[in-house]
């Protein structure tokens, strides 16, 4: 019976559109509406709110654990197996579209609903899981529920991180009622965990590729630089007198695009500064201090050793050169994370058994589903986006049928797993 079931496209849709409304705002250069539901701000707690009523009404098992991860629970006909897990994330960095994250999330309750319908019930308990602050753009580290969750940070360092305006994790969860009281380990790790996500890139939609099957995700790094010259007169100081930080900020920026046009580090290389904050931040004043972030990711663990190296070498080369202080501190770092073969086999299997074509792809961006590889088998489904596959951005979008596209086939693999025996 379970080979004929699929999702209901439209219900997905709208779920979708739904949820892209919580935190709408107008970008009046693109005339577009995005979302902005920065982890743990008001917008993320309605979306959140949200979210967790459609899991009640679909007669889900709600439970919030200690840094606000949410699952929710379906019986099994054996419910003393570990469960299958379905998750992603519904928070945003402030200029995004409806699809990043909320894809994994509503595509997995969209599956609840199509198993409701048709009143059947899986072999082991499903759960579909939201995590706190994937995005990492407000607290600075990424993943950081589903890293908690399996272990890689500890609660306490968890709550003890601030944003720009030096709130606390855990006192921004209280504030919005997400401090749960569940243990934030998963001591119990899921049976499989499978993870639907845009692909948030221009490959399969160029390539006119259906689903993506995600071998693993890159290795990723992040610093925090700070740069401390001297505030000066913009008009009385003489250059060769000059400890700039925004000068200092700005070859640190250069040097990580020449780093990367090098080849030294291979062609996958990628490196951003995203991030560059001055002050005091005005006209005629010398920026007296800088503080930005550099992104490092690379597809080869060795090359981003390499690279991380280079680039911490040139931050004392430009302290010097400069006559400005130059620190930086880790933020974030994960590894390469390959991805179980099981998983990939299951998708590509499952994509062809609904006539759609497969690809093998790397992830170029973080995912949940990376942090779950440490405990479980795991895996993602990834689905094409139009324009260039833009995201992080308005103009985000993925249609209606490539939506429904991979949580079908999300589906058919949760299902497999979901349908083996074995131990509790």
């Amino acid at each position: 019976m379970t080979q004929n079931l699929s999702i209901n496209a439209d219900r997905l849709y709208k779920s979708l559109d739904t949820l892209g409304a919580i935190g709408r705002y107008h970008d009046a250069r693109l005339e577009l509406y995005g979302v902005n539901r920065l982890a743990l701000t008001a917008g993320d707690a309605e979306g959140r709110r949200h979210v967790v009523e459609k899991m009640r009404a679909l007669g889900l098992t709600v439970t919030i654990d200690r840094i606000g991860n949410v699952y929710a629970r379906r019986r099994g006909h054996d419910d003393t197996l570990r469960p299958v897990m379905i998750g992603s994330h519904i928070d945003s960095v402030p200029t995004a579209g409806r699809f990043d994250g909320c894809l994994g999330v509503l595509g997995g309750l969209e599956i609840v609903a199509a198993l409701n319908d048709a009143g059947f019930t899986t072999r082991r308990p499903l759960v579909v899981a939201f995590f706190t602050d994937e995005e990492g753009c407000r607290f600075g580290t990424d993943m950081l529920g589903s890293a908690v969750a399996t272990g890689r940070i500890a609660l306490d360092a968890a709550y003890g991180l601030k944003d720009r305006d030096g709130f606390l994790v855990r006192d921004e969860l209280a504030k919005i009622g997400f401090l749960g009281d569940a243990n934030e380990h998963l001591t119990a790790p899921p049976h499989a965990y499978v993870e639907c996500h845009i692909e948030q890139g221009p490959i399969l939609r160029a390539k006119g590729v259906d689903i993506g099957v995600v071998e693993g995700v890159q290795a990723i790094s992040w610093h925090e630089v700070t740069i401390v010259g001297k505030s000066a007169h913009a008009g009385t100081t003489p250059m060769n007198l000059r400890a700039d930080a925004g000068v200092a900020a700005a070859r640190i920026n250069l040097k990580l695009r020449e780093m990367i046009a090098s080849g030294a580090y291979g062609a996958e290389m990628r490196a951003t500064m995203g991030a560059i904050t001055p002050s005091p931040g005005l006209v005629n004043i010398v920026p007296g201090r800088v503080v930005a972030s550099v992104d490092l990711r690379n597809p080869d663990d060795a090359a981003m050793k390499r690279a991380e190296a280079d680039i911490i070498t040139f931050y004392g080369d430009v302290a010097r050169d400069e006559r400005v202080e130059v620190t930086w501190r880790q933020t974030a770092r994960t590894p390469v994370v390959p991805f179980s073969k099981s998983v990939q086999a299951r998708v590509a299997a499952a994509a062809a058994r609904r006539g759609l074509s497969s690809a093998a792809i790397i992830s170029g961006a973080g995912h949940d589903a990376q942090e779950m590889a440490h405990i479980t088998t795991a895996g993602m489904v990834f689905v094409p986006g139009e324009y260039d596959g833009i995201s992080h951005n308005p103009r985000e979008f993925s249609t209606r049928e490539q939506c429904a596209n991979g949580v079908n086939v999300l589906f058919d693999v949760a299902l497999s797993f979901a349908d083996e025996g074995g131990a509790p």
